[in-house]
């Protein structure tokens, strides 16, 4: 079968499904058994290398592109997944009817543009945590994604740990008791990058290209590469960066489908002598009131220190599970303690992240299969995190609508909810 005529199979098997009985199999991707799903790379650093690199060792898919604007990484991924060609300009890829799929590990500022793109041309997404730069960009990855009924999986690759999920079922049949509140503790070191000055890009790298439709900064050797997280501009901050993994098994662990409805807390530069601009500390609260009434509330609180080595216990970023009979924790290992603290249960902490492709690729291949990280899901994890961020940056605590997406009574809070947009720029998403 064609690529031209397997997309008009997709399109008319989604039709007849639609109209089918709910019971009925669906059949969307229209792929032979045998024939290979053909998937790109948007971001070639260490994430993209390795998601690409996956995704070559499967034996229903092959890589066709791997896209990067910094040339010499772009020829690296190239060797090391396989791919037919690296191009620097991701159009292409959309352009090129054969691809069925995208992995975005771009830089955060491109996740969301570069996601609504791809579904716009019929392309299935992995994306990258977060989701998105802003909570109106991952509004507009889920719109996207069900206007042209493609698969979107976020890079959350908790979801797919056996062992997270197998904790995850024992807090859902109460071996704690009811979980009341959640806790992640993000505490690293992280590196000083230092103050510098705008200057020529190197030679291999387009810089247009690479900023795209994030307002425009002058180049400077501290934003590319990585040191990008730490810029409102192009990044999320460590929230966003290792955080949001955390946040993400805090909030799945504390059992809430929606957002907050009050958000509290701080976030400071208390370290780093550099040109971050995000904090590099947090102590944050999120409240969930369910009804309103005792016993149906639930917190979320996120911690972070990324200047201290010194952990307040052995595992590191760990996430905490409160429960009115007992305690779990997250971090290398899975612990559950009882009355008096004793250590009722452990076993070792199972990785999800080859797990995690797997089941992208059959959500495409399958699609009655739900993603593990389906975009609704890492849309309200990413989500914290921008809520967090809005809270460090305006100094206040907000009280936000989960219906609405919107930030009750507060302009300049609400002002952040979105972000600033180069004029006239191809990439930038209607939101």
């Amino acid at each position: 079968m064609s690529q031209s005529n397997r997309r008009t199979f997709l399109k008319q098997a989604g039709a007849l499904a639609a109209a089918a009985s709910v019971s009925a199999p669906r059949i969307a991707s229209g792929q032979d058994a045998n024939e290979k799903i053909v998937v790109s790379v948007i971001g070639c650093g260490g994430r993209g290398v390795g998601l690409g690199g996956i995704c070559d060792g499967q034996d229903d898919s092959t890589v066709a592109y791997v896209c990067d604007p910094d040339k010499n990484r772009a020829e690296h991924a190239k060797k090391r997944t396989n791919a037919d060609h690296a191009v620097a300009d991701m159009r292409k890829i959309f352009d090129d009817k054969s691809v069925d799929a995208v992995l975005i590990a771009s830089c955060d500022h491109w996740h969301a543009p570069a996601a609504i793109l791809a579904a716009n041309a019929g392309k299935h997404v992995y994306v990258e945590k977060p989701c998105s730069h802003n909570i109106l960009e991952g509004r507009a990855i889920i719109n996207a994604g069900k206007k042209n009924n493609v698969v979107v999986q976020h890079g959350t690759q908790s979801r797919s740990s056996p062992s997270k999920q197998k904790a995850m079922q024992a807090l859902r049949d109460g071996e704690i008791g009811d979980v009341l509140v959640s806790r992640h503790v993000n505490s690293q070191k992280r590196s000083n990058i230092g103050h510098q000055t705008p200057s020529d890009p190197p030679a291999h790298v387009d810089y247009d290209l690479w900023v795209g439709p994030a307002a425009w900064r002058d180049y400077q050797s501290n934003y590319v590469h990585y040191h990008w997280h730490w810029f409102f501009n192009f990044g999320t901050g460590d929230i966003g960066n290792d955080g949001v993994h955390g946040i993400d098994v805090a909030r799945w662990g504390l059992g809430v489908e929606t957002h907050p409805s009050f958000v509290t807390g701080y976030g400071s530069k208390l370290y780093f002598d550099d040109d971050q601009e995000f904090p590099d500390t947090y102590s944050l609260a999120f409240e969930y009131p369910g009804d309103g009434k005792v016993g149906q509330k639930r917190v979320l609180i996120y911690d972070q220190r990324i200047w201290t080595p010194y952990n307040e216990d052995p595992e590191g970023n760990t996430t905490f599970f409160y429960g009115t009979k007992g305690m779990m924790t997250i971090g290398r290992k899975i612990k559950v303690f009882g009355p008096r603290n004793q250590l009722i249960r452990e076993e070792e902490l199972t990785r999800g992240d080859k797990i995690h492709q797997r089941n992208f690729l059959d959500a495409i291949k399958d699609r009655s299969l739900v993603p593990n990280a389906e975009i609704n899901t890492g849309h309200l994890s990413s989500s914290l995190c921008h809520l967090g961020n809005i809270v460090s940056r305006t100094g206040r605590a907000i009280r936000f609508d989960p219906q609405t997406e919107k930030i009750i009574g507060d302009e300049e809070a609400s002002k952040l909810l979105g972000r600033e947009y180069r004029k006239d720029h191809w990439a930038v998403p209607k939101v």
